[in-house]
């Protein structure tokens, strides 16, 4: 995940730098309408996560969070420049945190959610990442001030999940052991696919953006069908 991120990262800044390193203007392509000499820029995302929809059993607590990176491509419309379609690719985590729960990955069965009073956890948090592909209809009202300008947009994320694992820091066991982080990987059961619907709406380069996953976040058979992740945060972008 962390690998992921830092290649993104290069990435942009080595395509800033050269842009900035070359100044004397490109002839405009176009396609279908489309403005394809837009600058690409980094969208960074986070957020307060939650699960829309699930049982009163599971008991989620703290400040349970998401945090999104995205590399992504604006193409203006050629006969409307206020409205462009973004593309990009990225990488999306959410990190949901529980109380007195253990989270039974390897279970062979369903994914349980167990009620645990015997151990004490200074920290139990659920991590979920995924490669994504997000695509956004954009609206900026004044295109030739976009630092200052109203700016909204909605779209979809589709991505791909690439590590699902618990980690818990652990003051006391059962065996009046403690001291220790006990992490366990597994996404056998939830679903690999993730599509989301997302909004966002700010002034510049800040805005507040919200996202829904519309598919079935834990597979069927393996937990609670109607859970759907939820995160509303902060968008820092326009690099």
């Amino acid at each position: 995940m962390k690998k992921i991120i830092l290649s993104i990262v290069l990435l942009a800044g080595f395509l800033i730098s050269n842009a900035q390193e070359s100044p004397a203007p490109k002839k405009k392509k176009s396609w279908a309408g489309l403005d394809l000499s837009s600058k690409d820029h980094l969208m960074i995302q986070y957020g307060v996560h939650s699960w829309m929809q699930k049982p009163d059993s599971i008991n989620s607590k703290g400040f349970s969070r998401s945090f999104n990176l995205y590399f992504m491509y604006d193409m203006p419309f050629k006969t409307n420049p206020q409205f462009s379609i973004g593309v990009g690719v990225g990488v999306g985590s959410d990190n949901l945190f529980f109380k007195k729960t253990n989270v039974d990955l390897k279970s062979n069965d369903a994914l349980h959610f167990t009620k645990d009073t015997i151990t004490n956890y200074k920290k139990f948090k659920l991590t979920t990442a995924y490669f994504e592909v997000p695509v956004e209809l954009r609206f900026t009202q004044d295109p030739a001030n976009p630092g200052k300008s109203l700016k909204a947009a909605l779209g979809v994320t589709i991505g791909t999940m690439v590590n699902a694992h618990t980690k818990a820091k652990v003051t006391k066991d059962a065996n009046n052991q403690g001291g220790y982080i006990n992490k366990i990987n597994d996404r056998n059961h939830f679903n690999n696919l993730r599509l989301a619907a997302t909004a966002r709406i700010g002034v510049g380069f800040f805005s507040l953006f919200a996202s829904y996953q519309l598919n079935q976040f834990i597979k069927d058979g393996a937990g609670p069908a109607d859970i759907k992740p939820m995160t509303i945060g902060i968008t820092i972008s326009g690099l």
